[in-house]
């Protein structure tokens, strides 16, 4: 049996940007203009009641940030779009890694006034390396912004890959007049409001140039001639290059007044591609064999790339998000984890709309769908009907910030106990246990990762902490060629050995000369600076 009909209709893709470059806000009006929401939060007015739809979790709402990644999927044009949104914040870069490994393409946000900024680079590389197909908008053309020819020369040079214009802009800021469609040779005449729906601005067709000349002018002669520029300076749209990763489709627009994000979403079905193969390690005679698996095989398999705790606050619960990679899922299928070989009968089983939830009828690949689960469940852990295999690539980068927890009320260390497990499950934050006994040590990658989990440990389990500044300053997870040649490492730094979320051994470093030195006293030991799950370990030692 295949179900390569229904995974043809996915389409499974992460918005990546720089915060404040109108990612949720995009978010949203894609939501709108599917049909599944009928009302846009108001993402900039922080504490009215209406906030946005991809911004569930209370600090998220304090702060208009978000700090979380959210899945949302929407019917349009007879597809399923399964729409990912990331943390924009650095400090929440690890979460953010994680979910491209679970899509298939990516729209990169750009604003415009600011062109590409510091975090939209750290996410470009990750693309990069998985060779992930970008979509690119650049958004707020509405304000004063740069020439459009100069942020695509930009783009071009931090994406290391041409531009391939999809519209074009008639002027900017307040003489902003729209925006010409390359693909339909009409313009769209821009009209501010964020009430207005795609089908209410109006079209005029290129082939009217002296209506065009006459009703903006210079911005239309200037705009025809930044776009002759372009387009000649640019190749033609080659869907292979840009499935390849090789190439960038460009749209212009302003998301808060629902202008220009119509395309974009025409885009995602037109050019965005299907689910596509995945590589596992199938286990043969104990021995891995490398297999590509087809999403439209009929047996079921997915990844867990994020475990979010307590999204309920009623329940308490634990979901994680699957990104599903082969065959059907159906209502009561027996499944299970293939680290631990324990099968997997999850309560309820979701598709989401940030924090609204609908229960699954029915999933195929490259659709997300959620587990209710009360533990054994960990990121990176690969489900399965039966089939022996284990997806690889979810990455976990060893931290560079540390502080010591202390539990103000001491009768509440079960609690804390609870909390950080299930927070380090997730991925929020890294949590170390050290070898020989004293307080827990969190890990983070950003100093607003120790905000957030103080505030979630004090919010969901009741936990008062302080964070205490402690000696480390960085951990490498360790391996070695032999048992004896671990146990002689230990045995030589004690106090320095701790045990990550996932049992994982870790060196904790007081200096960036530690390791060299370690090193150096041990040469065939290995220490990692990004653990992949299953203790799959990957990068050279240094």
């Amino acid at each position: 049996m295949t179900y390569a009909n229904e995974t043809r209709r996915r389409r499974t893709f992460a918005i990546i940007s720089h915060p404040d470059a109108g990612k949720t806000t995009l978010t949203e009006k894609l939501l709108l203009f599917s049909g599944a929401i009928q009302i846009a939060g108001s993402v900039k007015a922080r504490k009215a009641s209406r906030h946005a739809t991809s911004d569930w979790m209370e600090i998220e709402k304090q702060r208009g940030i978000s700090v979380a990644s959210s899945v949302m999927q929407m019917l349009y044009r007879e597809h399923v779009i399964n729409l990912l949104d990331t943390p924009g914040h650095k400090d929440f870069s690890e979460d953010t890694y994680r979910v491209l490994t679970a899509v298939d393409s990516a729209l990169m946000v750009i604003d415009a006034a600011n062109g590409v900024e510091a975090q939209t680079r750290r996410l470009i590389e990750v693309c990069r390396q998985r060779d992930t197909p970008i979509i690119t908008f650049v958004n707020k053309m509405d304000r004063e912004v740069r020439d459009p020819l100069d942020i695509l020369d930009e783009v071009e040079r931090e994406l290391g890959m041409p531009c391939v214009p999809m519209t074009w802009p008639v002027g900017q800021g307040k003489s902003f007049g729209g925006i010409v469609n390359l693909r339909t040779q009409a313009m769209t005449v821009f009209d501010s409001g964020s009430e207005r729906l795609p089908q209410d601005f109006e079209t005029i067709p290129l082939t009217e140039q002296a209506q065009l000349a006459e009703r903006f002018g210079s911005e239309w002669t200037a705009a025809m001639d930044s776009m002759e520029l372009a387009t000649g300076a640019s190749p033609t749209f080659d869907e292979a290059a840009f499935l390849a990763g090789k190439q960038t489709p460009v749209f212009f627009g302003s998301g808060v007044n629902n202008f220009g994000v119509m395309e974009v979403l025409d885009a995602l079905v037109d050019l965005a591609p299907a689910p596509k193969p995945r590589t596992s390690n199938l286990i043969v005679n104990k021995q891995p064999v490398v297999k590509e698996i087809q999403p439209e095989d009929s047996a079921f398999s997915g990844v867990v790339f994020k475990v979010q705790a307590n999204m309920d606050a009623n329940h308490r619960d634990r979901i994680a998000f699957v990104r599903m990679a082969s065959g059907k899922y159906t209502p009561g299928m027996k499944l299970k984890v293939q680290r631990t070989a324990k099968e997997l009968r999850p309560t309820s089983v979701v598709t989401f709309l940030s924090q609204r939830r609908e229960a699954v009828d029915e999933a195929y690949a490259g659709d997300i769908i959620g587990f209710t689960t009360h533990g054994g469940v960990q990121l990176g852990d690969t489900i399965t009907d039966g089939a022996n295999l284990q997806f690889t690539g979810l990455p976990f980068f060893a931290p560079e910030l540390f502080m010591t927890v202390i539990l103000k009320n001491p009768l509440r260390t079960k609690q804390l106990q609870t909390g950080l497990d299930q927070l380090g499950e997730e991925g929020a934050i890294q949590v170390f246990k050290p070898e020989i006994g004293g307080p827990m040590l969190l890990g983070a990658v950003g100093q607003l990762q120790f905000e957030v989990v103080q505030h979630r440990l004090k919010a969901e389990y009741d936990c008062d902490v302080r964070l205490e500044g402690c000696q480390y300053t960085g951990a490498r997870w360790i391996t070695a060629d032999t048992p004896a040649e671990l146990r002689e490492f230990t045995n030589a730094y004690p106090q320095r050995m701790s045990l990550d979320a996932a049992g994982t051994l870790a060196y904790l470093c007081t200096s960036p000369y530690d390791v060299r030195l370690a090193q150096e006293r041990f040469p065939k030991i290995h220490f990692h600076p990004l653990r992949e799950h299953a203790g799959l370990t990957l990068g050279s030692a240094n």
